[in-house]
Order: C-alpha cells, then sequence, then structure tokens
C-alpha cells in the first residue's frame, strides 16, 4: 500500500488556510509525516514483555523524542532527495530513513544534554530529569540513548533504499567528527579565554553543527536519490555555510535568548563556560579591564553565575562588539550558503525552498 505521502513531491504546494508561503506549507506536511514516521520506529513489539520499568521509560521517551522541534535534519534529508530527482515523488522507505536519522539525533542530544548538565530541551525537561533525580537519571539517559542509536541504525539500513548503507556509512564518518567537535567544545570551557581563539570556535561550529546538521542529511538525501558526486559536493557547500549561520545564531541564542521564543536558556551558554563565538569576539576586541573581566565571570563557578553576573556578561561581551561581530557573521555566512545554492540545480522548486529555509534560520528570534 502506498505512504500517504508519497505523492508529496514539489514543493510549491495549494497553501492551506492561514499559511501565506507555499514553501512553508510544504515544510509543514513533511515535518508531519517525519513525526508520524518517527512515532511508528517506537512501536516494539519484541519490548513490550521486557519489563514494566522499562515500558514506562520508553513512554517517557516517545513523549520525549516527539515533542514539537523543527525536524530540520529529516527535512533536509527530504529537501537533498527532491533537488537531486527534481521533484519526484517520495518512495515510503525515504520517510522511515528520515525518522531514523531524526531518531539518531535524539540520541546525540539526550547524552549532550548529560555532558552539558542542562535541564532545559525543546521547552521541557532534559530526559535525564524525567527519568530519575541526579546522578541515577544522568545514568540511565545514556543507557535509553543507547538504545536510541541502535533503533536508529535499525531503522535506516531497514529502509529498503537502495543507497541505504552507503548514506549511514557517510552519516557515521561525519557522527565521528562531532564527538570530536563535542569534545572540543566541552574541553575548551575549561581554558583560559585568552587561550582559545576564534578559529577554534568556527571549528567547533563546523565539526558540532555545520558538518552534522546541515551537510550530512542533504548528501544523505542525494545518496539516497542516486546523486552524483559534483552534486553531493555543492550540497556540502551549502551545508556548511548555512550550518554555520545557524550555529553561530545559536550561539547568540545562548547567551542572549529567550528561553519561550527558543527552547533555549538564555544563559545556558554562560553558565556552562562555553567559549562561544560572540564572548571570543568582545576578548579579542576588549580593553585590557576588560579582558580580564571577561576572564573573571567565565571562570566563575556555575553556582555563581547569577542574574547579576549574568546581566553584566552580557553587557561587556555588547560592549566590546561580540554581539555584532558575530551576528555580521551570520549574515556573511548565510549569504554564501545562498549564493552557493545559486549554483544547484533548481530541483523542481527545492533551491527556493531551502534558501528561504537558511535564511528563516538565520534569523530566528532571540
Amino acid at each position: 500500500m502506498a505512504h500517504p505521502l508519497a505523492s508529496v513531491a514539489a514543493p510549491v504546494l495549494a497553501p492551506a488556510q492561514g499559511v501565506a508561503r507555499p514553501d512553508l506549507t510544504w515544510l509543514q506536511l513533511v515535518q508531519a509525516q517525519i513525526e508520524a514516521s518517527l512515532a511508528e520506529l517506537f512501536e516494539l513489539p519484541d519490548e513490550a514483555c521486557l519489563d514494566s520499568r522499562w515500558k514506562q521509560a520508553m513512554v517517557r521517551t516517545r513523549a520525549y523524542a516527539l515533542r514539537p522541534a523543527k525536524r530540520l535534519r529529516p527535512v533536509l534529508v527530504v529537501a537533498g532527495y527532491h533537488l537531486t530527482r527534481g521533484g519526484a515523488g517520495v518512495p515510503p522507505g525515504l520517510w522511515q530513513f528520515a525518522a531514523g536519522l531524526e531518531l539518531l539525533h535524539t540520541f546525540l542530544l539526550i547524552h549532550d544534554d548529560v555532558a552539558d548538565r542542562a535541564d532545559l530541551r525543546r521547552g521541557g525537561a532534559a530526559l535525564h530529569h524525567l527519568l530519575a533525580p541526579g546522578r541515577a537519571g544522568e545514568d540511565l539517559a545514556v543507557v535509553v540513548g543507547d538504545h536510541l542509536f541502535a533503533r536508529a541504525m535499525e531503522a535506516m539500513l531497514g529502509s529498503g533504499l537502495r543507497g541505504a548503507a552507503k548514506a549511514c556509512q557517510y552519516y557515521l564518518a561525519v557522527c565521528r567528527h562531532t564527538a570530536a567537535g563535542q569534545y572540543l567544545d566541552l574541553d575548551l570551557s575549561r581554558a583560559a579565554l585568552a587561550d582559545v581563539g576564534l578559529f577554534q570556535a568556527l571549528r567547533v561550529a563546523h565539526l558540532k553543527t555545520a558538518r552534522y546538521g546541515f551537510c550530512a542529511p542533504l548528501v544523505c538525501g542525494a545518496i539516497l536519490a542516486e546523486a552524483d558526486e559534483a552534486l553531493c559536493q555543492g550540497l556540502e557547500r551549502v551545508g556548511r555555510y548555512g550550518g554555520l549561520a545557524y550555529q553561530l545564531r545559536d550561539d547568540v541564542l545562548g547567551l542572549f535568548g529567550d528561553a519561550r521564543m527558543s527552547g533555549k536558556a538564555g544563559d545556558s551558554d554562560f553558565s556552562q563556560g562555553k567559549r562561544t563565538f560572540p564572548v571570543l569576539a568582545a576578548y579579542a576586541r576588549a580593553s585590557t579591564e576588560g579582558r580580564a573581566e571577561l576572564e573573571r565571570l567565565w571562570a566563575l563557578p556555575a553556582q555563581e553565575k547569577d542574574e547579576a553576573a549574568l546581566g553584566h556578561a552580557r553587557e561587556l561581551v555588547e560592549r566590546w562588539g561580540g554581539r555584532l561581530a558575530c551576528e555580521r557573521m551570520v549574515e556573511r555566512s548565510s549569504r554564501a550558503a545562498l549564493r552557493a545554492l545559486r549554483a544547484l540545480p533548481e530541483g523542481g522548486g527545492m533551491r527556493e525552498v531551502l534558501g528561504n529555509l537558511i535564511t528563516r534560520l538565520a534569523h530566528r528570534a532571540a
């Protein structure tokens, strides 16, 4: 039986009531289908009788995974497929592969939140807080993340698509680099600001976000559509710059954001001591006294990083031009992504959809 959205092909569809943009309608349809496929991945009859405690953990994990989200990475898989095939229909296996990739992302988020001691994810409590208090919750979340990794690979490799094994191999190689980026992000948070340069911040952004969150999904979609090497390289360029714009915008949100708007606490990067681009840009421009004060603030123990310290940190980063420098880099990177995109085939309207998506993500509200 054909999948209910197997005929969703061209991104230019009739707008739904109250929606002005045809490409936004396409995006909403794809997100809805991915979420339906994601829910199906939690239907595991072979686990039904394992243990009531495990069953309850999976209920909580399923609710966590299905929280409202952009579903950016699986959307980009579908976009890469569409752009390669020029708007051809979506085979049912592509939804399963894309949902598996989203589940793989959920696994990484869970481990990320444990490593970062994060409290909030997508407008709700991080999974380790839902499973149990304290260290026990962190341990349980790591194990649940391992389970989701296995389920994700099972779904992606079992999608029935001809290029599934090649796409998985490519994506897992990128995930290795993502781990390196996460390691650097955590390790650099222990270093003095004077010992961390802007180049290192950009390297972390490239490894953690640009390659993993943008390049890899686009290229996976193209691989599944049997694209040639030139198109894959073109999509890599789009993803590299679009992902950098996204991460640098995230750096702004991590210091100046409103959790009600972004779903991310606006003090998270400061409380975790992250050496992000706006902080390092401010440090590079600051006076000797300004640098000393930035060093002092970022070296404070987490329990001393209260509202007053956060306010002072924000004021210094603003005063010394760190936020402005980051915003300018966001603009530069998003423009570079759009230039790279214009060099690709039109793809049945998908090129315009991707351009609009990159622009919206780079300017999302703080």
